[in-house]
């Protein structure tokens, strides 16, 4: 049996080929309005886009259809928050622990071990004398975007503990507050309440104008950046300005086709005068940066950054970070850094749109894909915003 135009509808979009998408999802839903798969699948291809509005529609029209379905639930609240309607979004967003493959917050054995109250969810009224359990539920860029909650939590829970991956654990004991982190469910101790990290924006009814600022405080270990200073004032030559370059994220990530891109895509860095580039690239596209040919010295350290205590004091040692949407964007922007992020046509929604900036991270400057797949226009905003900021070079005296 031949696919369905529904079908074929997500085979093309997925395919990057969105007009063709577009047209078959159009007409499913002609050949079957009553079919809430359809509109869901034309809901993605046109979030895909940019037809935010429509997209909505959608997947409105896919929720009366499917009340129960968590597809069309989770992708209303990526439109509603891209577009900024973030009082609703957060509410359909929670509909994503529904959805199909994704675990439960808590394995239930440990919710089991620590009783029946383990088990509520955490609805943000304080929590004075109890302990209350937060979970860096999603990527290293969400952990790092959110844990700006942490101060807010812990004004309402006095005992707060962090269960995050061990990548993320110098990330978190590195903010002011000692935050007591766990890595291991068999490391967490007896709790009353409990919730998702990526929740709490919801939870403290966040707007785009009442965004909390980035990790106050966050700072490197002081011995790192001494060593690190040490390092790059070696391999650099000096009175040059520093530019990192992150140019791929994790091959796993399910829009890394759209957000990613081969390091010989930046070339207009390659030939910019007095600058020196530092590669913080990880993973498969590491191998890049072996094959680069350009008039500007690169530096690749992926090899020597074993945890993102090290990338955090690299950070500190360069006047601009210039990268993909990952975790270094939301690690450079929540320091403090200047850092121009490139962004897909069809951003994830943290991103909002049509904006040169977020609320988010002040000192990022976000460089948009005109089309899909079209980088040079991001990209030419990129270098603009690097050699045209107020930039001290790397002879800095309080370093020399």
């Amino acid at each position: 049996m031949p696919p369905s135009d529904s079908d074929l509808c997500e085979i093309r979009r997925r395919e990057g080929r969105l007009d063709e998408a577009a047209v078959h999802g159009r007409r499913a839903v002609a050949l079957d309005p009553g079919d809430a798969a359809g509109w869901y699948n034309l809901g993605v291809a046109l979030y895909d886009r940019l037809e935010v509005a429509a997209s909505i529609a959608c997947e409105r029209r896919a929720v009366r259809l499917a009340p129960d379905a968590p597809g069309p639930h989770f992708e209303l609240a990526e439109g509603l928050l891209l577009s900024a309607q973030w009082k609703e979004g957060w509410r359909e967003y929670d509909w994503r622990w529904r959805l199909p493959g994704v675990p439960p917050l808590i394995p239930p054995a440990i919710l089991e071990r620590h009783g029946h109250s383990a088990a509520r969810s955490w609805d943000g009224r304080p929590l004075p004398e109890d302990t209350l359990l937060l979970v860096a539920d999603q990527g290293f860029g969400d952990t790092i975007q959110f844990a700006r909650y942490l101060p807010m939590a812990a004004a309402l829970c006095r005992n707060l503990v962090v269960a995050c991956s061990p990548d993320m654990r110098p990330v978190i004991r590195s903010l002011p507050g000692g935050y007591r982190t766990v890595t291991d469910w068999e490391e967490a101790p007896p709790f009353a309440a409990h919730a998702a990290l990526s929740s709490l924006p919801g939870l403290f009814g966040t707007r785009p104008d009442s965004v909390p600022p980035p990790l106050p405080g966050l700072r490197a270990e002081p011995e790192r950046v001494q060593r690190w200073t040490e390092r790059l004032d070696g391999l650099l030559p000096r009175g040059y300005r520093r530019v990192g370059l992150v140019w791929a994220g994790r091959p796993t990530h399910g829009n890394d086709r759209n957000r990613s891109l081969p390091l010989a895509r930046l070339a207009p860095f390659f030939t910019l005068e007095k600058t020196a580039l530092v590669s913080l690239q990880k993973g498969p596209a590491q191998a890049e940066a072996a094959r680069y040919y350009g008039t500007s010295p690169l530096v690749d350290l992926g090899p020597e950054l074993e945890s993102f205590a090290d990338t955090m004091a690299v950070l500190g040692q360069l006047d601009h970070v210039v990268c993909v949407d990952t975790a270094v964007a939301h690690l450079a922007g929540a320091m403090g850094h200047p850092t121009a992020v490139l962004l897909p046509y069809a951003p994830d929604w943290r991103w909002l749109l049509g904006r040169s900036g977020t609320p988010w991270y002040p000192t990022v400057t976000l460089h948009r894909q005109p089309a899909p797949g079209r980088w040079e226009e991001a990209i030419r905003g990129a270098v603009a915003a690097v050699t045209g900021s107020n930039i001290r070079a790397s002879g800095r005296p309080s370093r020399r």
